[in-house]
């Protein structure tokens, strides 16, 4: 191993570096992006959502979930350059760092623990839902080979195992802006995979004959135990919609002309809808196929068992897409975090020097004793955290409803307001701030009945 350079090369570790990279990307490479980071593990779960509220609030809660988003994507999309979102002539190279700009440093901690805390979720997240495909791998195969009503029971600590230890690798990858080709890779799985969701979902109700599901959803025992469900399926649909997480880093690999800010916006248009409607039709077709006993995770729950080939491929794509999903979500929180120590120890050799490593038959890469460490720590504590908190429903829920409200609404609508001055009690500025305190009582809902959920699991 041989040192390769006297500062890191990561250009989020580096401003001056940072203002001069060549960025390459366009609205259909953020298009890329956008969908490997929202068509993940959160779409496997909107059918057991919509039999949670049923054939009228099911539509109803997806729609509002992504006419929100957009909301918030219109604003957040302002807030790439200050103080003119135009020409700048700032560039906020995160959301961390927007909010820092325009709202000071107090809010930029108390934001950068919702981004930090939603960015490790999604590599939880991300990890368990892997699993879960891969396992469902080997029952499909195990129910085709034994017959439908065969025991075949697997543990999926070694599937996360597995997963993590690609994660470890694909973790060492410089930045974001050197994962287009994986984030384009994910996007044609996510759409493979939900195209087979809705397929299976129609070839099942055809073979039914009949649209399963009520509008109320389903039955419960208690009015209690309603609730409780009906506020895990509100935070499931929150995690399908994670987009704000990411949107500023996705806006800083843009070229121009035309503005990051116009081709950000064109893009998030083409996105969420695309999303919105997968997301709809999956959901409706799983409930509408099985109505009371729609599974959790749409193509691992085992309603449906053939074709098995069908179902295989469809798990692997999920793996596929979340191999790279979990890079989208993680790279962001490396740089934050890896920022912070190379400017709290700006002098240190270890910290900011890159070593070229030559394996045999391989060409040479470059390692960074910090990007080495944390990275490692980082995948084996998602990978451990996972394995102690296998449970799908209810850790999405959990993410959902901690960090949808504060990141999708309160910050960006507050962001807004500073960088385009709106007066108090203005219309605009009653009419945000309305927005915002509604969507508030939603979402903490959506938290409790998910962190109940969790608990629940938990001691059974």
């Amino acid at each position: 191993m041989e040192e390769a350079h006297s500062c890191n090369q990561t250009p989020l570790l580096n401003n001056k570096h940072h203002n001069h990279l060549h960025r390459t990307g366009n609205v259909w490479t953020a298009v890329a992006h956008i969908i490997t980071g929202v068509i993940g593990a959160g779409v496997l779960s909107l059918a057991w959502s919509m039999a949670q509220l049923g054939w009228i609030a099911g539509p109803l809660a997806m729609v509002l979930f992504a006419s929100v988003t957009l909301i918030s994507t219109y604003l957040l999309c302002n807030c790439y350059k200050t103080p003119d979102p135009e020409v700048g002539p700032v560039r906020n190279r995160s959301y961390i760092d927007a909010v820092n700009m325009n709202l000071g440093k107090t809010n930029a901690r108390v934001c950068g623990l919702f981004v930090q805390v939603g960015l490790y979720g999604m590599g939880i997240a991300y990890t368990i839902t892997s699993a879960i495909s891969l396992r469902a791998i080997q029952k499909s195969n195990c129910y085709h080979n034994e017959g439908h009503n065969a025991e075949c029971y697997f543990g999926d600590a070694q599937y996360m195992l597995a997963f993590g230890v690609v994660q470890l690798i694909l973790s060492q990858i410089n930045n974001f802006h050197n994962i287009q080709w994986l984030s384009v890779v994910a996007a044609f799985m996510s759409f493979a995979y939900s195209i087979v969701g809705l397929g299976l979902g129609i070839a099942k109700v055809v073979g039914n004959g009949y649209i399963k599901g009520s509008i109320r959803g389903i039955s419960t025992s208690t009015t209690g135990e309603k609730v409780w469900l009906v506020s895990q399926a509100l935070g499931d649909i929150a995690f399908a919609y994670p987009y704000s997480l990411i949107l500023i880093e996705i806006q800083d690999t843009l070229k121009s002309p035309p503005s990051e800010k116009d081709t950000m916006k064109t893009a998030s248009i083409i996105s969420i809808s695309a999303t919105t409607f997968f997301y709809l039709c999956c959901g409706a077709l799983g409930y509408a196929a099985f109505g009371d006993k729609t599974p959790g995770n749409l193509l691992t729950g085992f309603g449906f068992y053939e074709p098995y080939w069908l179902i295989d491929f469809a798990n692997m794509c999920i793996v596929l897409h979340l191999v790279g999903g979990y890079q989208v979500y993680s790279q962001p929180l490396f740089a934050n975090v890896e920022k912070w120590v190379s400017v709290k120890f700006p002098d240190s050799g270890i910290i900011h020097k890159d070593f070229k490593l030559k394996l045999p038959l391989l060409p040479a890469f470059k390692l960074n004793v910090l990007r080495l460490c944390f990275r490692t720590i980082f995948v084996a504590s998602t990978t451990i955290i996972a394995m102690l908190f296998p449970y799908f429903n209810q850790v999405l829920g959990v993410l959902g409803g901690v960090y949808f409200w504060p990141l999708s609404i309160y910050f960006p609508v507050q962001m807004y307001f500073k960088q385009r001055n709106v007066e108090a009690w203005s219309l605009k500025w009653v009419m945000l701030q309305s927005f915002s305190l509604v969507c508030l009582p939603l979402t903490l809902f959506a938290l409790v009945g998910s962190i109940e959920g969790l608990i629940t699991a938990r001691l059974k």
